[in-house]
């Protein structure tokens, strides 16, 4: 990994530990090389840092255009190897880099709920993640971050949280419609409210 990378990398590593006791539970679960997308669940801004930094290899996301825009965060971002993507609207060309990113054989982040949930449950996801995971031909690991809403907040500054990586899970059919993108879609979900239900048994 690069300099840039490398720093940050350990130093969250540092951060979720010292602090949070953060636990990563089925890391090898995550291929060392090839092309492939981590899917989770979206509790808060600190879900990137948390889900890569159990991770060897560099993850890259897909952010909010409007974030590349802060000053010092925008930069953090490119360092993680982040790319823009525009929301309420079909982002052709986010697509297309992601697709270009997985098929080069690079590791993604995707949370296909879009947003971060502000009732901590699972949301509608969209159907994106299973179109990009079909077209570039790459396993999707579903993955459950716990507890990274209530980090400094009221009642639990300090709060123990924990990321699971599932088994991957690879698009199988032959047709991209919507129906059958979204029953791949459901899948992923289903796996990660899987992963949410054993961590907090």
């Amino acid at each position: 990994m690069e300099l840039g990378y490398n720093f940050l990398h350990c130093f969250f590593y540092l951060f979720y530990r010292s602090l949070f006791a953060a636990k990563a539970v089925n890391k090898e679960n995550v291929p060392n090389k090839g092309g492939v997308i981590i899917a989770a669940n979206h509790l808060s801004n600190w879900d990137p840092m948390l889900i890569s930094c159990f991770i060897k290899r560099p993850i890259g996301y897909m952010a909010k255009q409007e974030l590349f825009d802060v000053p010092l965060l925008g930069s953090a971002l490119r360092t993680f190897h982040s790319f823009p993507v525009r929301r309420g609207t079909v982002d052709r060309t986010a697509i297309r880099t992601a697709i270009n990113k997985l098929v080069s054989g690079e590791c993604m982040g995707v949370f296909p709920e879009g947003h971060r949930s502000k009732t901590g449950e699972l949301q509608q996801a969209a159907t994106g993640v299973a179109l990009i995971a079909a077209k570039a031909a790459v396993p999707v690991i579903p993955t459950a971050v716990i507890n990274t809403n209530k980090i400094f907040g009221s009642g639990s500054f300090f709060p123990k949280i924990c990321v699971a990586y599932g088994k991957p899970i690879y698009y199988t059919s032959a047709s991209t419609n919507r129906a059958e993108l979204q029953k791949f879609t459901d899948m992923i979900m289903h796996e990660i409210q899987n992963l949410i239900n054993s961590c907090k048994t």
